[in-house]
């Protein structure tokens, strides 16, 4: 029986995850099962709790302790103050791709654009950019069905409409259709990348949507900035979130592609993490 579930959490989770995330998982798990705010969590207004809600604690604490991602338990996160909803079949998104999306936002120059989003997964990029432009006609694409259904139900969750498609841009892809934006952030961590990489991640979330091989690792941006040569208008626009190991190579590659502009842009936390490059 959880008679105070802050004690219970703090005693199960010890030694899996530091002190201050314990705290803040804590504070996340109270405030979605029971409710509760933070002013309630401190006052510790514990007695009403239901044995569904102190069940329903038991069991994420058993995922948290096999580091399964609290997302992937509440099946749904935040992104862009937008809810999506998640599962294994897709990425969770980062607050990196949430810089990418705000760098094409306050870039867009365009009236009703057409954007495309290669390799969608949950759709947030295409939702939130389909959601913050006037106008904006916005294509998905990507190769799992899996993830073009997690992808629809939250564009319909949004209310917003979203052509998508399933492409598998390593084969043929559509050509009936260009556009003014194409974005992408697409698999880029290399296979010898995985030992730095946590239980949670490798575990849990789809590794066709992480890993690329140590023999190309940028086999993705290769074919996306090919792909984008053709559907992309005159002085059109590329935006990559890459990986900030490969930065300088990718900005060479689009380069020698013949692309204009080409910029690479750090994220908050000082790492090169995203390219805009022209047609």
């Amino acid at each position: 029986m959880i008679n105070d579930p802050i004690v219970y959490l703090r005693n199960e989770l010890f030694g899996f995850y530091a002190s201050e995330e314990i705290k803040r998982l804590t504070h996340l798990i109270l405030n979605e099962v029971c409710g509760l705010s933070l002013p309630d969590i401190a006052t510790c207004k514990f007695s009403d709790l239901s044995d569904a809600q102190r069940k329903k604690i038991q069991d994420i604490a058993f995922r948290l302790k096999k580091y399964e991602p609290l997302q992937y338990i509440f099946g749904k996160t935040e992104f862009f103050g937008m809810e999506f909803e998640i599962n294994p079949s897709v990425l969770i998104p980062r607050p990196e791709t949430e810089e990418l999306v705000e760098w094409i936002l306050l870039e867009n120059d365009s009236i009703n654009p057409r954007i495309l989003d290669i390799g969608t997964g949950s759709g947030c990029i295409a939702i939130v950019l389909s959601k913050k432009i006037l106008g904006a006609e916005v294509h998905a694409w990507d190769v799992s069905s899996e993830a073009l259904s997690v992808a629809k139900l939250n564009a319909e969750k949004n209310a917003v409409e979203i052509f998508f498609r399933q492409v598998d841009i390593m084969q043929i892809f559509p050509a009936d259709i260009v556009f003014d934006i194409i974005v992408s952030n697409p698999p880029y961590v290399a296979e010898n990348e995985k030992q730095e990489m946590g239980k949670n991640v490798l575990d849990f979330e789809p590794p066709e949507a992480l890993f690329v091989s140590d023999d190309f690792p940028l086999v993705f941006y290769d074919r996306i900035s090919d792909i984008a040569l053709q559907k992309l208008k005159k002085k059109g626009k590329l935006y990559f979130e890459i990986n900030r190991l490969y930065g300088r190579e990718i900005v060479e590659m689009l380069k020698n592609k013949g692309f204009s502009q080409v910029e690479l842009k750090k994220d908050i936390s000082g790492n090169d993490r995203m390219i805009r490059a022209r047609k």
